[in-house]
């Protein structure tokens, strides 16, 4: 019976390291995984190094091409009692047997667990890209690097803005002039949320960016499905309400009305403790059926009692700023500072002639400087829509 008992955990050591042998063959380790495993194995070769010396001494060896689980076998034949040494082996040979189970079941349920990852990756993927295809990050990518480092800081650090950024519920509205820069002004604004609240979990960051060629994809329902979709993103997982608007939609081949994303909406942001909406160039979600109207009416009602903050770009339009009548305000105009650094920058570009006269450096940008003030004028002034 002890032969047997022996025999068999010899056996089942060897099927267990196969196992153990199959499952790393199928996935990379972590250095931790790595480092548990070298210990394991360096304790699997000490008893089968020590059962090949016990083996020895009972003169039962087989040929060294055999496999030690044999030759186990054939020296158990010859004794039926259990030597205290044989017994301390069996234990280990249990313990190691153990051991790789153990390892061997962690490496299979954290490779389910990364598969059912996966498919729920898939699966959140498949219904973001249903909510709406298109992606504002690679048009925020985009403004973002045409930026001169420095620029926008008046903004940044005006008491308006520190103001919108620290209250809630609140709206700031920035007009300017064509060629005022505030695409990238907005884009400076959208960095310095994300950075700001990268790792808070309860705020979120949506934005638009309105191009007057793009009308087609500018419908309320698409805009507010590209909102909804941003603050998915930043949730660890899918809402229930998204699933269940998926579902009922995605086996009818139907689209969800304004109605549909407005709700869903609402509750995705109800899961925020507070969320910042950035739109740029409002101006140019010219829908024929007054489709600017109904977008500023969703976000509005979407503002009330739920932390909302809403910041809006867009020309001197007496329509558009009719909207914003009481509301934070500031003008974006390009500062002599941002205007300093940009040539600041450009003047390397310059003919070889240029480059080595600093004077000459400083008349081209006075020059420059004076030919721009009809449009870019030193740090803008704060003002109420309206007045």
């Amino acid at each position: 019976m002890g032969l047997t008992v022996s025999v068999n955990r010899v056996r089942s050591l060897s099927i267990v390291l196969q196992d153990v042998e199959v499952v790393l063959s199928e996935r990379e380790l972590t250095s931790q995984q790595k480092m548990e495993l070298h210990v394991i194995a360096e304790n699997c070769r000490e008893v089968l190094s020590t059962l090949e010396k016990t083996l020895g001494k009972y003169h039962e060896l087989a040929s060294t091409s055999e496999e030690v689980g044999k030759r186990a076998k054939k020296a158990w034949k010859r004794f039926t009692w259990e030597p205290d040494e044989i017994r301390e082996l069996r234990s280990r040979t249990t313990s190691n047997i153990t051991l790789l189970n153990a390892f061997n079941g962690r490496l299979i349920r954290d490779n389910t667990v990364q598969l059912l990852r996966q498919h729920d990756d898939y699966e959140r993927r498949i219904i973001l890209d249903w909510l709406t295809p298109i992606d504002y990050g690679t048009q925020q990518s985009d403004f973002i690097a045409r930026r001169q480092d420095g620029t926008g800081r008046w903004l940044l650090e005006s008491d308006d803005f520190q103001t919108w950024v620290e209250g809630s519920g609140l709206t700031l509205f920035c007009s300017g002039v064509p060629g005022a820069g505030k695409t990238i002004i907005t884009s400076i604004v959208v960095d310095h949320l994300c950075a700001k609240f990268q790792n808070d979990a309860n705020v979120g960051v949506a934005y638009i960016y309105c191009n007057f060629r793009l009308q087609q994809q500018q419908k309320p329902t698409d805009l507010l499905a590209s909102l909804l979709k941003q603050l998915i993103q930043r949730r660890p997982s899918m809402p229930e309400c998204v699933e269940t608007l998926y579902k009922r939609h995605c086996s009818e081949r139907t689209r969800p009305s304004l109605e549909e994303i407005s709700k869903v909406l609402h509750a995705v942001a109800k899961d925020y403790s507070k969320t910042f909406v950035i739109i740029d160039a409002l101006d140019e979600c010219e829908a024929p059926d007054g489709g600017r109207r109904k977008l500023l009416s969703e976000i509005f009602n979407l503002q009330g009692g739920k932390g909302i903050c809403l910041y809006t770009t867009s020309r001197c339009i007496p329509e558009v700023e009719k909207e914003f009548e009481g509301s934070m305000s500031i003008e974006i105009r390009a500062s002599d500072d941002d205007v300093q650094r940009y040539l600041d920058s450009h003047m390397s570009q310059l003919p070889s002639c240029v480059s080595r006269s600093n004077e000459l450096q400083e008349e081209i940008k006075t020059e420059i400087m004076k030919a721009v003030d009809g449009m870019y004028v030193p740090p803008p002034r704060t003002c109420s829509v309206g007045n």
